[in-house]
């Protein structure tokens, strides 16, 4: 399976998720990486394949859901570094900074780290979707300063349009003790 394009369907009914998740899966040749309820109340299917088998499952996906979809994303051509990000396997670097962004939703984090792996040569460390944070998310990278700052300021152009950023920072050598805890 070709892994170029994501596809998320979030919805406002643990039913319908679940729903959404099977029809995605049924419809396509899709790679189901996350179908889970998240806070408040909420169900989110996340799956990644080839383009058009993501946009396949996406669309049957959002038909069966209906109105109790909340958002969606396709995002085609996605930065293999999510994927790392997502599964926890990225390798630390002990880069000399640390980005952070966070969002209030889901989609709009992917969409961030997305466009954060593609501005600079950072390795994004973890991509936290909405698990144990109030619907909100958020993104971890690493790098040489300059490159993280590219790539925060890359990464929150469209949440900040959507009016979906949270906050965004830079740690320039981040203290020993928190890099433990965090990474």
């Amino acid at each position: 399976m070709v892994e170029k394009a994501i596809g998320f369907i979030e919805t406002d009914s643990i039913a319908a998720g679940i729903e959404a998740a099977d029809a995605a899966v049924k419809t396509a040749s899709i790679e189901l990486l996350e179908a889970r309820s998240i806070c408040p109340g909420k169900f989110m299917v996340l799956f990644r394949g080839d383009t058009s088998q993501v946009n396949n499952a996406l669309r049957a996906g959002v038909q069966i859901a209906g109105g109790a979809v909340v958002d969606t994303l396709f995002l085609p051509n996605a930065h293999p570094a999510i994927f790392a990000a997502l599964d926890l396997s990225s390798e630390v670097t002990n880069g000399a900074a640390l980005g952070i962004i966070e969002t209030v939703t889901a989609a709009s984090c992917i969409v961030a780290s997305d466009a954060a792996a593609k501005a600079a040569n950072v390795n994004l460390l973890e991509l936290r979707l909405a698990n144990g944070l109030g619907g909100k998310s958020f993104l971890l990278m690493e790098g040489k300063v300059s490159d993280v700052e590219a790539s925060v300021a890359a990464g929150v152009v469209r949440p900040t349009e959507d009016g979906l950023l949270v906050r965004k920072t830079v740690i320039t050598q981040l203290a020993a003790q928190v890099r433990e805890k965090i990474v």
